[in-house]
Order: C-alpha cells, then sequence, then structure tokens
C-alpha cells in the first residue's frame, strides 16, 4: 500500500500530511515554520505524523511539497539582490513598466542588440559593455535576470549574456524567454527579475527540507507543486522558482476539491501572511490568463486565477489615526505575534511590555520587538546595514532600545525586505489568544499587549478600546470585514454581464452593497447575498470563517481537516508540463517556426506547425519524464490566425501549446 507524505512550509505553521493509497488521511500535524532553519519546521512536522501513524520512514514512496515561500516573499517585498541586463529595449522603457521599482536599487545595465518580430537580429549584442558591468557595478548580486527584446521570436541574445553571467559570476542567470512563449519583453523581464531575486530562498527552501527528510529516513525523490496545481521536480523549482507562485493556494484548490467534493464555489485559504481566494470551477482551478498576480506586480507565470490578499492570523494591526472614525486596519505586512515571541524570550519580552505599561503615555513603538535571523547571506549590505544587525546580534530587542534615529527606521526597514530581520507586534492571533480562542502561545502577553493597544488614541482623540477584550474583539471584527472584501471582490472580478466591474474592490465595500448584506429595510429595502458556496481553509479558518459566512450569508464549509489542506493538495496532484510555441510568416510563401534553438523557415504551414509540435512535445515530455511522470499523456492545441485577402485565407501566424502531463512514478509504482 503506497503511503505518501505531503509538506507544506506556510509563513506561520508547517503542516504534514500522511495518505495511503491516495484515498486516506491517515496522520496530519503540524509545526512552526521556521524561518532561519526551515528543516526544523519540515523535520518536527514529519516526525509528527510518522509518530501518530505508526509508519516507518521507509514506508513513504512519494513526497510532496507545497510553499507560500515565493508567494509571501513577493507580497511582503522580500528576496535576494539581483542583476538585470535589458538588451535592446528603449530608452525609459525601466521606469516605464515599472522595473526600476521592483528592482528596489538593485543594478541594472541597458545594452543594444535584441530581435525583430521575426526574430531577425536587430543589432549586434554588446558583451563588452555586459562584461565590464558585471565585473564592476553589477557584480556581487545572488542572481541575474536577462530580458532581451522579442527572446521569444530568438533567444540567441538572451544565451549569450546568460553565458557570460555564469563564466564571469558564477550565478545564476534567468533567462525570460524560458519563463514564458508569450510576447511583452517588459513582462517577461520583470518575470525573470522576480525569478532571480526567489532563486536563493526556493533554494535554500528546497535543500534543508530534503536534508532533513533524508535524515528522518525518507528516501522518496521530493517534488514540490507548481502555481498551476502541478508538480515539478526539486531540481526544476530550483531553476524556476517563480513558477512556485501560488504553489500553497494552489494545493490548497486540489485539497478542497478533495476535502468536499464541492465543483463549484469560492475557496478561502487563510494563513499566516496571506488570504488566497479563488474560483473552484467544474471541478478545477481556473488558470489566470494574464499570469499571476502577487504583491502588485502582473507576471507572466501561468498559475491558478487567485486573489491574494496581505492578511492572515500574523498581520500587522495598524491603528487609524485619520479622520474620526478609528479602529484598525490589518496587514499587508505579517509580524511575529507578541504572544509567539514571548514563548522563546518570556523575560525580555513581558519586562517591556511592563516597563511600557507603567509609562504616563503611549509609546510609538509600544509592543514591538525585533530579532535577526542567523546565518541569513548578507551580500551588498551598506556598512549602516552590517551595523544595525551587529547591533541586534542574536538576542530578542524591544524596537525601542535599537531605533536611535530615524534613519535607523529606514535601515531597519531594508533589513527586513531582505528577510534577514523580523519584527514582532500585534496581531489577529494575539486577539484569539487574549480571548482564549487559541491557546499554544502566551496569553499573558497577548493581554498585556493589547492593553497597550487599547490606550491609543485615534482620530476622534478618545482611547481606541475600553479594556484589551474590547480591543481584541475590534481587530477580529476587522479580519471579518476584510477577508469578506477579498470574497466579493473575487466573485464580482468573475460576475458575467450586467455587473461586470471595472473596478470590484470599489464595488466590494459599496456603502450600498454592505448595507444590503445586512438586509437593510426602510423607504429602500436593500438584499444581497453571495450566492456560491464558501469553502474556509487554514488552520484558523474555523476560528475566524462562521463569522464571514453569517456575514455574507452563505453557506460556508469548513472540512474536517481544513488545517492542513494544502499539504493534502500537494500529493493528490500530477505532474504535468506546458510548451508553447510560435509560428509566423514572415512573407508569402515562407512560415518561420521559431524553435527553441533558434528560428527555422519551411515552405509549408503544415511543414512548420509540425516542426513546432515536435519540438515542444520533446521538451514537455522530458520535463514531466524528469520530474518522475509514468503513463505519460499528450495534448496538443493549435490556434491558427487567418486573413482574408483578395478573396483568399492567408496564413498570418499560429500559436501552439503542448501539454504532457501523468502521476508521479514512485506513486503509481
Amino acid at each position: 500500500m503506497a503511503l505518501a507524505l505531503g509538506v507544506d512550509t506556510g509563513g506561520t505553521f508547517t503542516d504534514a500530511v500522511l495518505i495511503r493509497d491516495g484515498e486516506t488521511v491517515v496522520a496530519k500535524g503540524k509545526s512552526l515554520t521556521t524561518r532561519q532553519d526551515l528543516a526544523i519546521g519540515v523535520g518536527g512536522a514529519v516526525r509528527r505524523v510518522l509518530e501518530d501513524a505508526g509508519a516507518e520512514p521507509s514506508e513513504i514512496s512519494f513526497a510532496a511539497l507545497s510553499t507560500t515561500l515565493a508567494t509571501n516573499a513577493l507580497v511582503e517585498g522580500q528576496g535576494g539582490s539581483v542583476g538585470l541586463i535589458y538588451i535592446g529595449f528603449r530608452d525609459g522603457d525601466l521606469d516605464k513598466h515599472g522595473l526600476t521599482t521592483a528592482l528596489r536599487g538593485d543594478p541594472a545595465v541597458e545594452l543594444s542588440g535584441g530581435h525583430g518580430y521575426s526574430g531577425t537580429e536587430k543589432a549586434a549584442l554588446d558583451l563588452d559593455t555586459l562584461q565590464s558591468w558585471l565585473l564592476g557595478p553589477g557584480a556581487g548580486a545572488s542572481g541575474y535576470a536577462v530580458a532581451s527584446q522579442f527572446a521569444t521570436r530568438n533567444p540567441a541574445h538572451e544565451l549569450a549574456a546568460a553565458q557570460m553571467v555564469a563564466e564571469l559570476t558564477g550565478a545564476p542567470a534567468t533567462c525570460s524567454h524560458m519563463l514564458s512563449a508569450k510576447l511583452n519583453g517588459p513582462k517577461r523581464a520583470l518575470t525573470a527579475l522576480l525569478n532571480a531575486r526567489l532563486i536563493g530562498l526556493i533554494d535554500r527552501l528546497i535543500d534543508r527540507a530534503a536534508w532533513e527528510l533524508t535524515r528522518i529516513g525518507v528516501t522518496a525523490p521530493l517534488m514540490v507543486v507548481r502555481g498551476d496545481g502541478a508538480l515539478m521536480s526539486a531540481d526544476q523549482a530550483r531553476e524556476r522558482p517563480i513558477e512556485t507562485i501560488l504553489s500553497g493556494p494552489a494545493a490548497s484548490l486540489i485539497g478542497a476539491k478533495w476535502l468536499t467534493g464541492c465543483d463549484t464555489a469560492l475557496v478561502s485559504d487563510i494563513g499566516g501572511t496571506t488570504t488566497d481566494v479563488a474560483l473552484l470551477d467544474g471541478g478545477r482551478p481556473a488558470i489566470d490568463p494574464l499570469g499571476a498576480q502577487v504583491g502588485g506586480d502582473r507576471t507572466m507565470v501561468e498559475a491558478v486565477a487567485m486573489r491574494t490578499t496581505g492578511l492572515g492570523g500574523d498581520s500587522a494591526v495598524h491603528v487609524n489615526t485619520s479622520g474620526l472614525s478609528g479602529g484598525v486596519r490589518l496587514g499587508p505586512r505579517r509580524l511575529v505575534p507578541v504572544s509567539l515571541i514571548a514563548t522563546e524570550a518570556r523575560q525580555v519580552v513581558h519586562a517591556a511590555l511592563d516597563a511600557q505599561l507603567a509609562a504616563p503615555v503611549p509609546g510609538e513603538h509600544d509592543a514591538r520587538f525585533l530579532r535577526a535571523l542567523p546565518d541569513m547571506p548578507r551580500a551588498r549590505l551598506t556598512a549602516k546595514e552590517l551595523d544595525l544587525l551587529e547591533r541586534i546580534g542574536t538576542a530578542v530587542h524591544p524596537l525601542a532600545d535599537v531605533l536611535r534615529n530615524r534613519r535607523d527606521a529606514g535601515t531597519l526597514t531594508k533589513l527586513v525586505d531582505r528577510g534577514l530581520v523580523q519584527i514582532c507586534g500585534i496581531t489577529p492571533s494575539d486577539a484569539c489568544h487574549m480571548l482564549g480562542l487559541q491557546t499554544a502561545w502566551d496569553q499573558g502577553a497577548a493581554d498585556k499587549a493589547l492593553t497597550l493597544l487599547a490606550r491609543k488614541r485615534a482620530g476622534h482623540g478618545n482611547a481606541l478600546a475600553r479594556n484589551p477584550a474590547e480591543m481584541a474583539q475590534m481587530i477580529l471584527d476587522q479580519l471579518t470585514r476584510q477577508t469578506m472584501q477579498a470574497l466579493l471582490e473575487t466573485a464580482l472580478a468573475e460576475e458575467a454581464d450586467p455587473l461586470d466591474p471595472d473596478n470590484p474592490a470599489s464595488l466590494a465595500d459599496h456603502p450600498m452593497l454592505l448595507a444590503a448584506l445586512q438586509g437593510r429595510k426602510g423607504l429602500v429595502s436593500l438584499d444581497a447575498r453571495l450566492d456560491v458556496d464558501v469553502v474556509g481553509l487554514g488552520a484558523s479558518a474555523a476560528t475566524h470563517y462562521p463569522a464571514v459566512g453569517r456575514a455574507l450569508r452563505c453557506r460556508m464549509h469548513i472540512p474536517a481537516d481544513a488545517d492542513v489542506a494544502n499539504a493534502i493538495g500537494a500529493v493528490v496532484g500530477q505532474i504535468e508540463h506546458r510548451q508553447r510555441g510560435t509560428v509566423t510568416s514572415p512573407s508569402e510563401g515562407r512560415f518561420r517556426a521559431h524553435l527553441p534553438e533558434g528560428p527555422e523557415d519551411f515552405s509549408t504551414s503544415e511543414d512548420a506547425l509540425i516542426a513546432m509540435e515536435n519540438a515542444l512535445e520533446a521538451l514537455a515530455r522530458q520535463a514531466v519524464l524528469e520530474a518522475g511522470a509514468a503513463d505519460i499523456t499528450v495534448l496538443k492545441t493549435r490556434d491558427i490566425r487567418k486573413a482574408d485577402v483578395e478573396s483568399r485565407e492567408v496564413f498570418v501566424e499560429a500559436e501552439l501549446v503542448v501539454t504532457a502531463s501523468g502521476r508521479p512514478r514512485i506513486a503509481a509504482g
């Protein structure tokens, strides 16, 4: 009997589940995600499920990993240092298309070169300038992104630049044409840039997870869930970590279908950092045709059509100081909850909270702490950043004790963005501990922290709340409101005419809709409800989502194993790889297949289409074989565009898609 292991590393918890014969959950377990060493959390969860199931590690024939690491990193603006090599584009493109913002101060070089629409070289590639840049301003990056104009028509310049990067730096280089076969060079450049930024993070995760599984005695090869819900090998994930964005949410959709049998439902997965909402339609997650959007960036990665919001159990609580209404707002930044950090540094945390409570007036940094993560890469840090890291050391500190001036605050923000320092503060998890809805961490620390927050004054001049319990409820009510907003936005974005809103966010928050959800009665009566079932997933779904269901007046499903749905989805999916290619007609009677190794011309369109399909099928089959697939099936589609010219049809262009898929070989065996 086959025993499959699924592991999901979230922002707060690492989950593990054992499924026998693809049908029965035999054990599940959780462990805190340990950012400084992810192996600790993985090992803790896996050992727990093995012990609960009474199983030996050698019995596991298949292991798969889903992760929110890439998604959370993009939402929180984290990742390694990168260099962008931008070839053949127009002056000003970096600013115009948001690449300067995405670089966040990292270096870029704009080179002459690139190709035209038909794949013909537009200008020679300036390798001399590239060499000088790599040895000068561009040196020291953890990864490089290479984007050349019309590289999907001819990748020669991207490949040549990537080869020079490898020879001179030894760092990984991401070529944009390897991530997407679609046009739109600036968007491909952004996708390659984000991929390069994530390589170090995902590489460390896979290395540490694989090492820990081997140490436990699990010998099955490790697979990783892609953002479209399919599986890929660990080596493929190392090369293309951008494809793991929305990996956790995609796995949750697969898990939701497996757990509930629902064919049509909104699936809402609340984690520590994000809430992910998507529509399950016909039993399958829809793929976003425009590419995955995470953290404000629209990529060209094929992933589930998911709306990701910086809202979770560990979201930062912000006080509304503008206007007269007061109240709080949650996210998008994740904090380590005060109740959690108090379990690790009880004396420091309680001493600081007591001192802040004794102060006559609230302080700017009340109930805020920080710590540095050990053994993290420190490449390209400034002297100020290194000095602040040394000052923090390995201990937990009250934030006010570390920040000496406003420049320190800016430096600290950069260290947090790089994932080197964690901020600890008040979160919805602390509110749950204060109210006794959760009990795993330090309830006393949560009580003191919420007392400090309650006495802060908003725009109306009064204290936010009369006591910590009222403050905690205010936070949870806000979590309900923001979750409602995320669900309504997704539903309205999917809605057919006559609504079809251009801005679902503004409509979801419209006072008239909110009044209708409350069943407003009067001279004008309004009535509305969310007319689709909702599946609530995540460790805190049972705590938070009943209130959301009542507010939206919809049927809410919270399955028994909702807390490990992502880990379940990781082991019930299949391996799949999709390859895209294009055939064009640069002149009458000439048909150009834009093959992976470069363009090739044919005398008939059918010959060009067959050559393109054969090349794509070979690549797709090779990818799923390397990932460990068995019983491979191949699906081919052609989208041929023609035009009427002088009463005859003329071939213009064709887009071909070849998809190879199969179940993991080890699991099937």
